[in-house]
């Protein structure tokens, strides 16, 4: 790895410490290891920093099998893991169905679960991601030709869960430089340069931009995920605790010939209208998941069509909402059940 004073290096092996400067002695952290630069650079600071901290280091590579040459590949990272001195390194491989969903989304959610799994299997506290302040800037633009709220423009958050994402103040930039100066290999996907995915286009977009606009784009845009993201965690506090008070209070669970269902509720249409907009529509996306429906698919235009039954109430009829839900009103109530 480059010395001391290779300035990429010395960035993103800071970042890697300060990411795990709260573990315990002798615990588990994993690198998520896709084999290419940013995750290699990921790999290579966390191999350097883990034994001055007490701490095992390992990998686990995700093997989505969307290459002819993938199992190769995977073989080809496990081993570069290996040789850094990580252990244990383990392949998964898993299977991604993109149907109703899209290649992308369907990798990644295949990715999370079989990384969350390698992790609680091991026993691991962490588990790090390679992610940039490139990919932030990427996930906000994306945000932002969707339309999205403050939470999706907050960008990746730097921890969630098991997950840390120590790189996100670095560049892309800086872990090749890291990996040249320690000689340490790395293969590009031709996926990142297929334009029929939303984030390769993303990147071409901001390329173009900083051309018309001059550099700077990707360091702002991300600097606009830090401010929004303190924003949305405040409103996402203040919806947890008026969703809190629905819940137990104002919530009914309907029994359907059975034990009661969380899936099946009603509720006043005071409670929820007595809330801010921007506290509301997020009491509204915890209702819909709560009821049943995906994280995942919960979109701003199905939040903003159920408080229409608060705000807008014509006598419409029920809002369809993925997983197979209805949500209507009745009177003075709102109901959420089953398709």
């Amino acid at each position: 790895m480059g010395g001391p004073r290779h300035r990429p290096t010395a960035a993103i092996r800071y970042a890697v410490r300060s990411a795990l400067a709260d573990r315990a002695t002798d615990d588990l952290v994993l690198v998520a290891l896709s084999g290419g630069a940013d995750s290699m650079a990921l790999a290579a600071a966390l191999a350097a920093e883990a034994p001055d901290l007490g701490l095992r280091a390992g990998a686990v590579i995700v093997d989505h099998g969307l290459l002819t040459d993938s199992s190769e590949l995977a073989r080809t990272t496990a081993g570069r893991a290996a040789g850094l001195g990580l252990d244990p390194v383990e392949i998964v491989s898993v299977t991604v169905d993109p149907t109703g969903r899209g290649v992308e989304a369907a990798a990644r959610d295949a990715r999370y679960a079989a990384l969350s799994g390698v992790a609680e299997r091991l026993g691991a506290s962490l588990v790090l991601l390679g992610h940039t302040r490139d990919d932030q800037a990427e996930q906000v633009l994306l945000g932002l030709a969707r339309g999205s709220g403050a939470r999706s423009l907050a960008g990746m958050p730097s921890v969630r869960g098991i997950f840390r994402r120590p790189l996100l103040g670095v560049t892309r930039g800086d872990t090749r430089s890291l990996c040249e100066a320690a000689n340490l290999p790395w293969w590009d996907d031709p996926m990142n340069d297929d334009p029929a995915y939303l984030r390769v286009k993303a990147r071409r977009a901001l390329a173009d931009l900083e051309g018309d606009l001059g550099p700077g784009i990707r360091e702002a845009l991300a600097r606009t995920a830090d401010q929004l993201r303190e924003d949305a965690d405040h409103l996402d506090a203040l919806a947890d605790a008026a969703y809190a008070t629905l819940h137990p209070v104002e919530r009914e669970e309907i029994a359907g010939g059975g034990p009661p269902s969380p899936a099946i509720c009603s509720l006043s249409t005071g409670g929820l209208a007595e809330l801010p907009r921007a506290v509301r529509t997020r009491v509204w996306r915890r209702l819909l998941i709560a009821a049943g429906a995906p994280a995942g698919q919960v979109s701003a235009r199905h939040t903003d069509d159920c408080d229409r039954l608060l705000t807008d109430w014509h006598g419409q009829g029920p809002i369809h909402v993925p997983g197979d839900l209805r949500v209507s009103r009745s009177g003075g109530r709102i109901v959420l059940a089953p398709g």
